[in-house]
């Protein structure tokens, strides 16, 4: 089983529930997305992958993007098509990258972080394709030829097992349970910053509030408005 169905499998029963919370607050947004809405981004993410980069699990994709609601579906549609997340771009069949980024590499997949999912206002050069455009194209659910399993790689050097495990230990660790509201800060860096920032909330099944960018003058307020009941701090 990959790893994004073990994430998302206990959640899926309640998927209307609110999965992540995603604030911006240098562009002052606020998007807030279900479980159904994850596990559909997810879907799409992985169809791509598969269809337009030939994924397989173990292979790599690189991911070099911010703790964004748009980075967690590039990252769960990742796993569930096996492939193994890495940060760097050598060897990686595809690299995600921000519009701000440039990368010298054969397939490259610029994410627009644009909070209501828009794609790029123009195309992106050198022959790099724009995700949210051509991902969104693609089919809602993702049935796997090829299903991962608890030995294929996952995040960095460590296994689907191996990352379940930590994630799971890490969250019984911190006492994080469903009924939590977590208000992260933390940026996603692969791989110790995705594993703390979004695999353990998740791996609780928790209701992740993420803020990215963000604005420490707001951090009460939000605590507040969001009812949270747990911090995870960079």
């Amino acid at each position: 089983m990959s790893l994004t169905e073990q994430l998302l499998r206990p959640l899926l029963a309640s998927s209307a529930k609110p999965l992540i919370t995603h604030y911006d607050d240098r562009l002052g947004s606020r998007v807030e997305l279900s479980v159904a809405t994850m596990q559909n981004w997810a879907a799409k993410t992985a169809n791509w992958l598969v269809d337009e980069f030939d994924v397989e699990p173990g292979d790599a994709v690189a991911v070099r993007l911010p703790a964004h609601w748009q980075t967690a579906g590039v990252l769960l549609g990742a796993w569930w098509c096996g492939a193994r997340v890495v940060a760097e771009p050598e060897g990686a069949r595809v690299v995600f990258t921000s519009p701000d980024e440039e990368i010298d590499a054969p397939a490259v997949a610029v994410v627009s972080l644009d909070p209501m999912g828009r794609g790029l206002s123009t195309p992106p050069s050198g022959g790099a394709l724009d995700y949210l455009s051509e991902a969104r194209m693609s089919g809602d659910q993702f049935f796997p030829t090829q299903p991962a399993t608890g030995d294929t790689p996952a995040l960095g050097s460590s296994t689907v097992d191996e990352v379940w495990a930590e994630a799971t230990a890490r969250a019984a660790k911190l006492g994080l349970t469903a009924a939590d509201r977590v208000l992260s800060t933390m940026d996603w860096t692969v791989p110790d910053g995705v594993l703390d920032g979004l695999l353990v909330p998740l791996a609780a099944s928790a209701h992740l509030v993420q803020m990215t960018n963000a604005d420490p003058a707001k951090l009460s307020a939000r605590r507040e408005a969001e009812r949270t009941t747990a911090d995870l701090t960079s």
